[in-house]
């Protein structure tokens, strides 16, 4: 287990670590879609050394959203192209996907350095590399600029953290899986012991960490979920809801749950919502499963993935964390970052007009895809709203079931236990 434990910050050598090709033929993506993870070079001075790969789904259109995926140690950038289920999504829901590549020799188990300070402070090392890997996307792809989304496992997910922090104003959001609180570590010793033990801080603590990162900047801030599993013999579980801490602290918001949701995989679901009442922090806790990123191979739309090292059956969290960010609406999504005054836009609030049915209409129940998909409702930013009435209905996802009772032409309102 100590070696386990060592793999984290690299303490050991690896002998596994997965090799990555130039080019690797497409797994699992729709039939039409001809892209391939490449290996891009000359992206920048790369002060970190590290490698870059995309996966640009072909005919993407200029200002779609852009993902940046962080493997963990002893993994590699098309190890978690291939296993983690994100280019899935990027076909479905039309963003562009970016893979940072650790090497050995940076790092003799192939991890992100976030422990070493020549590595996790902004326009330095590694952090440096990363945001360069970014602004390539965003020049040479047509990325949106303002829907740039960092997601990783492990390492990854501390060196999410660090992206997060050194470069609020690039990433509109984050998901740390199984990873450390921004600033926990300064060196190997005090990264195996927030590994360990993870270590307690206030809130307030935290979140100066952050605002630290970029003295001046006060926002908005990313969205962040944070992911970890209950079982987790690698990292102590307890850096999960440091990070909740730290990350609600940024927000100004409490560490109370605002609701709680449970989630397939017996995974519990905590939101964190801002002043709008949309979840600006989000808490997945996995029951029953250890150190890797939860996946669920199959052809459903919240399925993806596939099972092996490190990637555990579960849930599909990159579903789950492209809904949370607004990915499902593909180009259509808003193209301004969330901000806590000014968040993922809701549903208009201009007059609609008034019904010539109030009380007899047919009533339509289904989750709230399908109802979206039937043209009942519309999403916006993730969320999904009645058509015509604008009444909000929650997540866009296949998991929320509402009754819409058809009230006019295209005017529909919510009837929930009332047909």
């Amino acid at each position: 287990m100590r070696r386990q434990h060592r793999l984290f910050v690299a303490a050991l050598a690896c002998a596994g670590t997965l090799a990555v090709a130039a080019t690797v033929p497409l797994v699992a993506a729709p039939a039409q879609a001809a892209a391939t993870l490449t290996q891009v070079t000359g992206f920048g001075s790369n002060p970190g050394a590290l490698g870059m790969y995309s996966y640009v789904p072909t005919g993407l259109p200029s200002g779609a959203p852009l993902v940046v995926a962080l493997h963990g140690c002893t993994q590699s950038a098309s190890d978690y192209y291939t296993n983690a289920g994100w280019p899935k999504y990027a076909d479905l829901y039309h963003f562009a996907l970016v893979f940072p590549q650790q090497s050995s020799a940076n790092n003799s188990t192939s991890c992100f350095n976030w422990f070493q300070t020549g590595d996790y402070k902004r326009g330095q090392g590694e952090a440096l590399s990363i945001k360069q890997m970014v602004d390539y996307a965003v020049a040479h792809y047509g990325s949106d600029a303002h829907r740039v989304y960092v997601t990783g496992l492990s390492a990854g997910g501390a060196m999410t953290a660090v992206m997060l922090a050194d470069y609020p104003d690039v990433f509109a959001g984050g998901a740390i899986i199984g990873g450390i609180p921004y600033a926990c570590a300064t060196d190997l010793t005090s990264g195996l012991t927030c590994e360990y033990s993870a270590t307690s801080k206030t809130p307030a603590q935290w979140g100066d960490l952050v605002r630290g990162a970029d003295p001046g900047y006060s926002g908005p801030w990313p969205r962040v979920a944070v992911w970890y599993g209950t079982s987790d013999a690698i990292v102590n579980p307890a850096n999960a809801t440091e990070s909740r801490d730290q990350w609600t602290n940024v927000w100004g918001i409490s560490q109370t749950p605002s609701s709680t949701t449970t989630l397939p995989g017996s995974t519990t679901l905590q939101n964190y919502n801002d002043s709008s009442g949309k979840p600006a922090v989000q808490l997945y806790a996995v029951q029953g499963i250890g150190h890797g990123t939860p996946v669920n191979p199959g052809s459903g739309v919240d399925q993806c993935g596939a099972t092996g090292t490190y990637y555990l059956k579960s849930l599909c969290s990159s579903y789950y964390i492209a809904q949370f960010w607004g990915l499902a609406g593909g180009s259509s999504s808003p193209t301004t970052p969330p901000t806590s005054a000014s968040p993922t836009p809701s549903a208009p609030a201009s007059p609609t007009p008034t019904p010539t049915q109030t009380a007899n209409g047919p009533c339509f129940t289904d989750n709230n895809y399908n109802q979206t998909a039937a043209g009942r409702a519309h999403q916006s930013g993730g969320y999904v709203y009645a058509n015509g009435s604008n009444q909000a209905m929650g997540l866009w996802n296949v998991f929320t079931t509402h009754t819409l009772r058809q009230t006019g032409s295209n005017y529909y309102v919510l009837a929930d236990g009332q047909c």
